[in-house]
């Protein structure tokens, strides 16, 4: 069994393209500690979010803290604490922070999954 806390894993910074301003990432599990999931948590300030994207394989969201927003071609819902959202290999998607709250979760995908940004 391995323990990990959370909020001793450190965060590092992690934006980039994908995203529309400042987030971090906190690496939970990866390839050395499992072989079947990749594990992070990503923190979002205010009012940001990552743009359209697709994965290659199912993406699990945990909410964990704050007020986020999943938003897919078809659908767009708020998401509080507690709530688990699954993606769908393939499906075009994208979440992040509303304007008035930051935003964690925690994702859950395959160790060989690929994320192709569609939004530039």
């Amino acid at each position: 069994m391995k323990v990990i806390k959370v909020s001793q894993v450190p965060a590092t910074d992690a934006s980039g393209r994908l995203f529309t301003g400042p987030v971090t990432r906190q690496s939970i599990l990866m390839g050395e500690q499992s072989k079947q999931f990749v594990v992070n948590q990503i923190n979002f300030a205010k009012g940001v979010r990552n743009k359209f994207h697709v994965h290659t394989n199912d993406q699990v969201l945990i909410v964990t803290s704050g007020k986020g927003i999943c938003v897919t071609e078809k659908e767009e819902v708020t998401v509080f604490p507690g709530d688990v959202i699954l993606f769908p290999a393939g499906e075009k998607h994208l979440h992040g922070a509303t304007p008035d709250s930051d935003f964690s979760h925690i994702f859950i995908t395959g160790p060989d999954n690929k994320t192709t940004q569609i939004e530039e």
